[in-house]
């Protein structure tokens, strides 16, 4: 219990210290880490509270950089908060689809690049499955979808970079 407690409180300081650089350098302002239970993107592990095993069901975890000098923005489009972290982002009851919610999020926030794990070269950056990122695309308007990268620099970036207490 309070090896877990060390590792998400190391987890959060990361979230604010870290991540903001990593997104401002790749140019990328929004992050979408998706994953399905049994087939986790290998990024997401580093994500997840450390009593969870696991993601639940489809978790939907999103980064957004609204800008310099601002805290990185981060939902989890989930029925559920994931850690302290992740706030809750989705009410199934006000809206049933999950993709469409996310859509709604990247709508509201209007991001100019969205990245998602997926890469040709490092296993580690292409987590996302490919019915995933079908489903994703479908249920986002064409400007958006046009607005999909790679985010292979930020998932390596973010595995590689410890912090001063890790």
């Amino acid at each position: 219990e309070q090896r877990a407690e060390v590792i998400d409180r190391l987890f959060e300081e990361k979230i604010k210290m870290v991540l903001p650089e990593i997104m401002d350098r790749e140019e990328i302002d929004m992050w979408i880490v998706i994953a399905r239970e049994y087939n986790e993107d290998p990024v997401i592990r580093t994500m997840l509270p450390a009593i969870w095993h696991t993601a639940r069901r489809r978790t939907i975890l999103v980064m957004y950089n609204p800008g310099k000098d601002k805290e990185v923005e981060t939902l989890a489009v989930a029925r559920y908060d994931v850690g302290a972290v992740f706030k809750k982002s989705w009410d199934k009851e006000e809206q049933p689809d999950q993709w469409a919610r996310l859509a709604e999020i990247i709508r509201e926030r209007n991001p100019s690049k969205i990245g998602v794990n997926k890469s040709e070269y490092f296993g580690l950056a292409d987590g996302i499955v490919a019915t995933d990122l079908e489903e994703f695309q479908a249920a986002l308007d064409k400007k958006d979808r046009d607005k999909i990268v790679s985010a292979e620099k930020v998932a390596i970036g973010w595995l590689e970079t410890r912090t001063a207490a890790e």
